[in-house]
């Protein structure tokens, strides 16, 4: 089981990048940290989600 942003995913690995599209996500505006550490945008593609992994993904919002 994987968690993002507090939701239980049951699933015991999976690709970042393919978690991203199948959920809407827009890649130029959010940000990803896998086990308190930011996952670089240029990793996405390759980087794997594995189980006990805990993820948030942060969504930039502009405004003024």
């Amino acid at each position: 089981m994987i968690r993002i942003n507090g939701e239980i995913i049951n699933e015991e690995s999976i690709e970042l990048m393919e978690y991203l599209n199948n959920n809407g996500y827009c890649i130029s505006r959010i940000a990803v940290e896998c086990n308190e550490k930011i996952v670089p945008k240029s990793e996405y593609e390759s980087f794997v989600l594995h189980s006990g992994d805990v993820v948030e993904i942060v969504s930039f919002v502009g405004g003024g």
